[in-house]
Parts: C-alpha cells; structure tokens; sequence
C-alpha cells in the first residue's frame, strides 16, 4: 500500500494544521475534523502490515505473543476505515481495505479461514461479516465478479450462525448463538452477549437492506433471548454473558460494544419498522444508561478494566461505541440532542491527548484524564478515528438499501452446510502404523495455536 504523506495530504485538501505536533481540531467544522481524522488514519495504518512482502494481508501483528492483536481486530480495523471514507470521502485506502478483506474470506467465501480454527468465535467470524455489510451499506466499490460480493459475505455469516450446530439445543438457554464456534475451544460453553448481538445486529441490517422481514424475525428472536436470559437488566445495564447449562452464574461485567452494539442493531430495526415504538422505548433506555455508564463527565470510559488493566481487544471498545452511536443518529435522528454532546464532549478529551509518538500526535487509550499515557497502539487510533468520524454521522448520507442505490450481489443460500466436527472414515491397521510419528509432529504444531486460543 501506498501511504499518502502528510505534506501529500495537505496538498489534496485532507489537512490542515501543523504537520506535527498534538492533534489540531475545531469540532465545530467538518472540514476540521476531516482533516484531523486523515490524520488519525494514517497513523492508525503504521500499525498495519499485511500489505507489505511477507506478511498476511487482513490482519494485525499477532495473535499473542507474536503480536498484540486477534484475527478479529483486523475485521474491526477495515470496518473503521470503512466509515472513515464513507464520512470523509477519502478513497486513497480502498485498494488495501478490498485485499484486505477479501483475502481472509476462506475457502467457503464465509470468513472462516482455517487458520483461526483454534480462536474462532462467532464473534470474531461476525466482525469481519459487519465490515462486509458496512461495505455493502455505503455503497463501497463493488469486488470483481469472480470474486465473492459484500452482501452475499454478510449473508454467509449470518446463515452459518443461524444453524443448529451454533446454537443451544434445549433448556433455559436454548437456541442461544455459542461464544466459539468449535467444540475445542475454550469458551465453546459460553453464550455471550457479544456474539448474540452481532448476529442481532447483522440481522436487523439484513432485513432494513433487503426488506426480507426473516431477518427481522431471527433478529428480534434474538433480542428475546439475550433479554429473557437476564444479559440485559431492569436498569439497561447490558453484561457480558454466562455459561452452560442454564446461564444462571452473569458474569456483570459492561463492556460498552456489547450494548452500542445492540444499541445499533435497535436503530436499524427503529428504521425498518418506520418507527415502531417498541424499537424506540428500547434505543432511548439504552442511550439514558450507556451515556451513564461508559461516558462519566460526558467522556468514553470503560468501566470493567480502565480502573485496572485493559487488554488489546478492551483498548478498542470506545471507538466502536462512538461511530455505532453516530450511525444511531442517522436511524433514529431524535436521538441526535442527547447523543451529540456527549460525543463532542468525548472526542475533544480524546483529541487532547493525542500528542505522543516521533510526529507528537498519536493516541493513547485514557481519555479522561486529558493526558497522553505513552502507550500506543492500533486500538487507540480506531478510538480516536471513530470518536472524531461519529460526528459527522448525523450529516452523512444515510445507509444504502437494494431500492435506494445498494449495488452489491447478495445470495440467500451464501455460506456452508459442512459439520462444524468433520467425520473420518474408520482407522486401518495401516492408519496405525505412522500414528506415533505423526502425532509428535502434531502436538508440536498445535502446542503454538492453543497457547494463545482464546481465554474464557
């Protein structure tokens, strides 16, 4: 990739300002907050590597201990530069964001690629799944015709995560959507909000896009389930998850993209039901109490680790939250003055502290303090590039549909119907003669994957 430079970017009109030194932003000028948002990105792209020789395009440095990131957050990252040129109109990025995207969709066109077998979520699947229906919603450059569309990605996802070998089969919990999707993984008996709300969240998006009303119910079902189960509280607190067999033992803790997240999928369904009030009764309770929540003296906080130790994946959680209550404000646009201010509020506490790094303008993660904290990192960037973008959302044109200019290819029956367990053909005496051998080899190999699977 082709990284523009600053002095090339003030050039093009995309900054304006000092070229190093803190963050120079007026949150009361779009054009302000564009320039300091290509700023963002370019910094938030040094931590990037997949496009140079050698490397893995789609990902981020790792996972632990190579590197700080899950394959998840690559999803995340292309998601956010996504909206970034989506509000900014900045397109200099596209030709990384499309290999970046279409080189982790895996054999099925199903981004499961089988190298993340031993962390794979449906978490970590819907992330990537969300950037493929972001790309469809704002009308992002379509990909070749021989090569899988964004809609019909998004579709894959959501159909794999609808089926039964995803899902509960019986009891309190049942036909809730699993953290992992295999059987081997650590979490595989842990039905979290996160994965649920993602499904829910692509759901509703699918029903707005293609006005097919199945998505709306599967999306609705959902909702049911993480509401009844207890994961959402009398008083709109939204907590992690709990575990098999009845999902009794809450694990209380708020992360503030489990609830943006169902928040966001709320304001779609909000919008394809033309207002329904139900829709509405549940977006104002989540805004009253996330604003409570994550944003104390109107600035994004997270509560659960902040005051102790946040990890990579916990880093990024404030930018996820500001763009999906920005595109909240497109959908449901009388949530626009009591959201807005506590976004503006937070962004500029955020933009104050970015003045770290050789060019004195890169961002930390605790904003409320209103100092730099000599960390870095890929997480903080994002942060920092949704909290500023998420104030251009009430103004940005609005997400596409298929009969208001959506362009991409979708295909109902996208995604794979092979067993999550595969079965093999009965061992031979043969088969038993190279075992001894093959299985040191084995074990060596899988002692790296498992090392850093996932932790529940």
């Amino acid at each position: 990739m082709v990284r523009l430079s600053t002095p090339l970017l003030a050039a093009l009109g995309l900054v304006t300002g000092t070229a190093y030194g803190a963050l120079d932003v007026n949150l009361d000028d779009p054009a302000s907050i564009k320039s300091a948002a290509a700023l963002v990105a370019e910094d938030l792209l040094t931590f990037y590597h997949g496009d140079e020789p050698g490397n893995v395009p789609g990902i981020l440095p790792g996972p632990p201990p190579d590197g700080d990131y899950y394959w998840w957050q690559g999803g995340a990252l292309w998601g956010t530069m996504l909206d970034y040129r989506h509000h900014t109109g900045d397109k200099s990025y596209d030709k990384t964001v499309s290999q970046a995207l279409l080189w982790q969709v895996g054999p099925n066109e199903d981004f499961m690629p089988p190298n993340w077998t031993a962390s794979m979520g449906n978490d970590d699947q819907a992330f990537w799944g969300l950037s493929a229906m972001l790309a469809t919603e704002v009308g992002y450059t379509d990909p070749p015709t021989d090569q899988p569309q964004w809609l019909a990605l998004a579709q894959a996802v959501f159909n794999e995560q609808t089926h039964e070998d995803r899902r509960v089969p019986s009891g309190r919990c049942k036909w809730g959507l699993r953290w992992q999707v295999y059987p081997s993984n650590n979490g595989y008996n842990y039905i979290n909000t996160i994965a649920n709300a993602c499904y829910f969240n692509i759901g509703a998006r699918l029903a707005r896009y293609t006005d097919n009303s199945t998505y709306a119910d599967l999306a609705n079902k959902t909702w049911n389930i993480i509401s009844d189960l207890g994961y959402i509280s009398d008083k709109w607190d939204v907590y992690d998850g709990a575990h098999l067999p009845d999902c009794t033992d809450i694990n209380k803790a708020q992360f503030s993209y489990n609830a943006a997240m169902l928040l966001q999928g709320a304001a779609f369904l909000y919008n394809y039901t033309d207002g329904s009030q139900i829709w509405k009764d549940r977006i104002d309770n989540l805004v009253d109490r996330m604003i409570e929540i994550f944003f104390p003296n109107n600035i994004a906080y997270e509560p659960s680790c902040e005051g102790t130790k946040c990890n990579a994946d916990m880093e990024s959680f404030k930018g996820y939250t500001h763009r999906w209550m920005g595109s909240t404000m497109q959908l449901a646009p009388h949530t626009r003055e009591k959201i807005y201010p506590v976004l503006k509020a937070s962004a500029q506490a955020a933009v104050k502290q970015c003045t770290g790094g050789d060019n004195g303008r890169f961002c930390g993660f605790h904003w409320t303090t209103g100092v730099f904290d000599n960390k870095v990192g890929a997480g903080q960037q994002m942060n920092v590039l949704g909290a500023l973008i998420s104030l251009l959302s009430p103004d940005a044109t609005p997400p596409l549909t298929n009969s208001t200019g959506g362009t991409s290819l979708g295909d109902v029956n996208a995604g794979s119907d092979d067993p999550l367990v595969p079965t093999f053909a009965p061992i031979t005496g043969g088969d038993k003669a190279g075992a001894g051998i093959l299985t040191a080899i084995l074990i060596a190999g899988s002692l790296s994957a498992f090392a850093w699977m996932s932790l529940d």
